[in-house]
């Protein structure tokens, strides 16, 4: 059933929920949702979009991003070093999402903020709270209908944080538009590193009617929300898990040592990547149980007949990743953490939509791959340097799904020096 919903072509649509971002990302890749974007034709402004930015993501492009993610990590481990000793532990998610940040703008806008090392960003605030307040809004019916919520405290809060946001995105969109300007467009875009952004940026170059400044912003905008809190919640959650289930660690630090050797200047190599299979394992298994998107929307766009039920046009599908990945006739023992699922031996004849981190269909996540790469990287350098304890058990962890699956309590852990 899963399947007949997500791999269709004509049931594109994403949920109301969606709307609700209308304000922030217009009509990016996200949140198209008008019936002429999802229509079977090669014409429609998602697919051109979605066209139009696939060669971002590319393998060769993404590893030209290394050393940004490599730099980052190392940033953030370094940061790390003044929450040593705390008995009481400390949350790792803000520590985690502010390094995402820093990668997502640098790699997708070109643009260096520093967010893990300054007090304040205006940028890096605004996106937070406009999160904040999108999720909010979630969970108050009485907000739904834009006049009320535009009216409310919290929709002037958002509106003034798109306004931050928008006001810092047009500045380096026309930073980039003026340097590409200067160098060329001849300039073969895989030729050597090149920001999300710049891909945009040479598109509107070459056809400024049809991709105006605008599109550009709303596709950095999508990306920069959708790339920063999913990443930084699924590596979070990878942190923790590692820290209560000490043999699972032992065992990825392990194969990090044997792969990247015990000499900390030694960077991560692509080739590196490919050996840390083990690493890559317990990040799935860490999404399996905790996927960072709980919940995948759908609203019929025509009437479907799907698995023996008649589905009537303008029906939400709402398809429950956390449930779907805990089914124990495909995962056996399903609250078990066991890495070892995601093994090659033992992931063969597993149903392809039986696990879905990051959906799955025409509008799978573009960055999955991107997200795949940073974690690694990232999760590889902390086991480098640090042992995890994890201070809270499973069952006292309060979950709550917002955009993304969170703890309302956070993520405490305590880290030792190895």
């Amino acid at each position: 059933m899963l399947q007949a919903i997500l791999s269709s072509n004509t049931i594109l649509q994403k949920t109301f929920v969606y709307d609700f971002l209308h304000q922030w990302f217009k009509d990016g890749l996200i949140t198209s949702t008008q019936l002429e974007d999802v229509v079977c034709s090669s014409g429609s402004k998602w697919r051109m979009r979605r066209k139009l930015l696939t060669p971002a993501f590319h393998f060769r492009i993404l590893e030209d991003f290394l050393p940004v993610i490599e730099e980052q990590s190392r940033v953030l481990v370094s940061q790390l070093t003044s929450e040593l000793g705390k008995e009481e532990g400390f949350d790792i998610v803000p520590h985690v999402t502010l390094c995402s940040l820093d990668i997502l703008c640098e790699t997708a806008m070109g643009k260096y903020v520093g967010a893990q090392k300054v007090e304040e960003c205006p940028y890096v605030d605004a996106l937070r709270e406009a999160s904040e307040t999108f999720a909010q809004r979630m969970t108050r019916p009485w907000l739904w209908p834009d006049p009320p919520f535009l009216a409310s405290p919290s929709g002037r809060r958002f509106l003034r944080c798109i306004r931050v946001m928008n006001d810092f995105t047009l500045e380096v969109i026309r930073e980039q538009k003026n340097a590409r300007m200067s160098e060329g467009l001849n300039m073969d875009f895989t030729k050597r590193r090149r920001a999300f952004l710049d891909l945009l940026v040479t598109e509107h170059l070459a056809d400024p009617v049809n991709f105006t400044e605008d599109d550009i912003r709303e596709e950095v905008n999508t990306f920069m929300f959708a790339g920063h809190d999913t990443t930084a919640v699924g590596l979070s959650w990878a942190i923790y898990l590692l820290g209560l289930y000490p043999e699972v660690q032992q065992k990825a630090q392990g194969e990090v040592d044997d792969v990247l050797g015990t000499e900390w200047e030694r960077g991560v190599t692509s080739e590196d990547l490919r050996h840390l299979r083990y690493l890559e394992c317990l990040l799935k298994e860490s999404q399996r149980l905790y996927p960072s998107l709980p919940f995948i929307g759908r609203l019929t766009s025509q009437d479907e007949h799907i698995a023996g039920y008649d589905i009537p046009r303008g029906t939400t599908c709402m398809v429950f990743t956390y449930m779907l990945h805990r089914n124990p006739e495909v995962f056996p023992d399903p609250e078990k953490f066991d890495p070892d699922r995601f093994l090659p031996e033992n992931s063969m004849g597993r149903h392809p939509y039986a696990y879905v981190p990051f959906s799955a269909g025409p509008r799978n996540c573009i960055g999955q791959r991107f997200a795949l790469m940073e974690q690694k990287i990232v999760l590889a350098n902390l086991l480098r340097r640090y042992r995890i304890e994890s201070l809270d058990p499973r069952d006292r962890v309060q979950l709550t799904a917002e955009m993304v699956l969170r703890s309302f309590n956070g993520l405490r852990i305590r880290l030792h020096p190895r």
